[in-house]
């Protein structure tokens, strides 16, 4: 435990870490002082836009992951009114289970009714509702976001549905192994201008992709020693076979779609001089909470670069000034949008918020990867 970064955010860190900090990783939070920070968690800006999108039916906002505009309609006031945003800002807060907001979101999330109505808004909406299972092996479908959500809420263990789609999970990284090119799964598109000729997998194929990766990140029923050490072989296998310019598509019915996060590309390991992705730091700590531990080597190299970017203080540091680190910047983070790293600070221009939150996921991942295991 690095004490000085605990004591950097002891005294600087906003309600969000202060709780989470006591509660995940110190264990030292009475009744009273939990009671305390959550309050002050439901003052904060983002929580009362989310109280704000709350429907009489419990779901939150208009869609999940869905159209921000269609045919000149803003659908969204902010991106806090897509149901998938609400989810992970819920999550990221640790607002509890049991907070009638969230335990009513997944209830509208498990309705069949509730779920026809709120994805009936715009015809995009209804087809792809209709066909809402359609990609669950390789993450690429609403039922999967839908089942995703639900997991990082605290729910994931409690249904034999989300229980069974750890499963399929579980089996996405399983094929990984099986794989010593991503070619041999891939199937060729022809009679097409080559902009378009992308390689494509069949939507029944199993394949990870980051909210299977979630799912079993925020789950507990799969965790056999057997299950960690065959996800930390395929973790390390994905970085052996995978190339780093892989574009490809998953094909539903007669259509092709960009996959949600599929991991067909090498996943890269923390390095505080390069941000070129929109979200490593999140993978990282999701890699780090399946309990593989030391055994993945991104995660062992991670480790390294976290402890020589750590400065006298105790704070992690990066840098932001170089011209390609600007794009994907942790201080362009306002909301937690699925292409966002996790933002738990209320304010970065003044005070210590960005270092809080970099110091912060850096003792929650050394945590997870030193507490790691069944």
């Amino acid at each position: 435990m690095n004490y000085k970064a605990l004591d950097f955010l002891l005294h600087h860190a906003g309600p969000v870490i202060q709780y989470r900090l006591r509660k995940e990783i110190t264990g030292k939070i009475t009744v009273r002082e939990e009671e305390t920070f959550l309050h002050e968690i439901y003052e904060l800006p983002h929580m009362q836009l989310i109280q704000k999108y709350v429907k009489p039916d419990g779901y939150i906002g208009s869609g999940m992951h869905s159209w921000d505009n269609w045919r000149g309609m803003v659908l969204h006031e902010t991106p806090l009114q897509d149901g998938e945003t609400a989810a992970r800002l819920l999550s990221y807060y640790a607002i509890p289970k049991e907070h009638p907001i969230v335990a009513n979101f997944v209830k509208a999330m498990r309705d069949e009714k509730i779920l026809k109505q709120e994805f009936s808004y715009i015809p995009p909406e209804i087809e792809r509702y209709h066909n809402r299972f359609v990609g669950i092996h390789n993450g690429n479908c609403l039922g999967a976001l839908l089942y995703t959500m639900q997991a990082i809420l605290g729910y994931g263990d409690d249904y034999d549905d989300l229980i069974e789609f750890q499963q399929i999970a579980l089996k996405g990284f399983e094929k990984i192994l099986q794989l010593s090119s991503l070619e041999e799964i891939l199937k060729q598109r022809k009679g097409l201008e080559r902009k378009y000729k992308y390689p494509y997998i069949e939507s029944d194929e199993y394949l990870p992709n980051g909210y299977t990766l979630e799912t079993l990140a925020y789950t507990k029923t799969w965790r056999t020693e057997k299950n960690i050490q065959m996800l930390a072989d395929a973790l390390n296998h994905i970085n052996k076979i995978m190339k780093p310019d892989t574009l490809m598509h998953v094909k539903v019915k007669s259509r092709y779609y960009a996959p949600c996060y599929a991991l067909v590309t090498p996943i890269r390991a923390f390095d505080p001089e390069c941000i070129d992705t929109i979200n490593y730091r999140r993978v990282l700590t999701e890699i780090a909470m399946l309990g593989v531990g030391n055994r993945v080597g991104i995660i062992r190299e991670s480790l390294e670069a976290i402890s020589a970017a750590t400065n006298n203080e105790g704070i992690l540091q990066m840098d932001y000034a170089q011209p390609h680190n600007k794009r994907y910047s942790p201080k362009n983070i306002e909301y937690p949008t699925p292409y966002a790293d996790v933002r738990l600070e209320e304010n970065y221009k003044d005070g210590h918020g960005l270092d809080c939150d970099l110091t912060f996921w850096a003792v929650q991942f050394n945590n997870l990867v030193e507490g790691s295991g069944v």
